[in-house]
């Protein structure tokens, strides 16, 4: 309780964010002036730090729209959703959904899929780190309980779905190749991991997400097969095992609730 702010601390947060707000009352200078002047430098420069933050977490969304419109739109958000957290890679989380309703963009339908994958990178860069499955253990597993391994998910590893072309969006704009030719409207699934410093993200085949989705929610690797044969029957799952164990999407295996080592 002794923690919550003042409403005078209320007030100055709101206005620090809010171009359009008031200058709180009883901001004075040293020498006892009314200090609206630089309270409205510190507003400008609280906001340019935030919008250049989201323009950090999401350059793909930014090269899409241009940096005017981004800039313009970010502002907005800031506006209406102040920082929760000092650490300020944390800001811009709800930054998709907010794209998603944001009328402006509406002739880009994939911009909040580009945007969640973008900040599904960051989080992944952020997150803690573990050793990834060595994949010398599932081979000392007897074939006979194969079906009965669980996978624990490493802490970096991010699963992502969406009803546009978003892994290749951010794939060719982070590597500078053009989006010509691109479909944007095709669906994509994709898997963010990070075996070493920086994430990756590696395009899912049919079956895939369905497959890596369950094993992530701790249900069997013959629940996971099934799954994916039944979304796609063509689903390759000794190549799926293989996939997810190099990009180190998992740290260890469990076999009725014990380590496989």
């Amino acid at each position: 309780m002794g923690n919550a702010p003042s409403s005078r601390q209320q007030a100055f947060a709101a206005a620090l964010l809010d171009p359009d707000r008031a200058i709180p009352d009883g901001l004075v200078t040293p020498a006892g002036q009314p200090a609206g002047k630089r309270f409205g430098i510190y507003r400008n420069n609280v906001t340019v730090s935030l919008v250049s933050a989201l323009s950090e977490v999401f350059p793909t969304v930014q090269n899409l729209v241009g940096e005017d419109f981004f800039r313009a739109m970010a502002r907005l958000y800031v506006q209406d959703n102040p920082p929760t957290s000092r650490l300020l890679f944390e800001y811009g989380a709800t930054f998709p959904s907010f794209i998603e309703q944001f009328e402006p963009a509406a002739e880009l339908p994939f911009l909040a899929d580009v945007a969640r994958l973008e900040r599904l990178w960051l989080d992944s860069f952020h997150e803690a780190d573990a050793a990834p499955l060595d994949g010398a253990v599932l081979q000392r597993v007897a074939p006979e309980q194969l079906a009965g391994l669980t996978f624990v998910a490493h802490p970096a590893t991010r699963l992502f779905r969406a009803s546009h072309a978003a892994v290749t969006i951010m794939a060719r704009d982070r590597a500078g190749e053009p989006l010509d030719g691109l479909d944007p409207f095709v669906a994509e699934d994709g898997l963010v991991t990070r075996p070493a410093y920086d994430p990756e993200i590696r395009h899912l085949p049919p079956g895939g997400a369905d497959f890596i989705g369950l094993l992530i929610e701790g249900r069997t690797l013959g629940e996971a097969a099934g799954a994916a044969l039944a979304a796609d029957p063509d689903f390759n799952l000794p190549a799926a095992i293989s996939a997810i164990i190099e990009a180190g999407a998992f740290s260890k295996i469990l076999f009725e609730g014990l380590e496989v080592s």
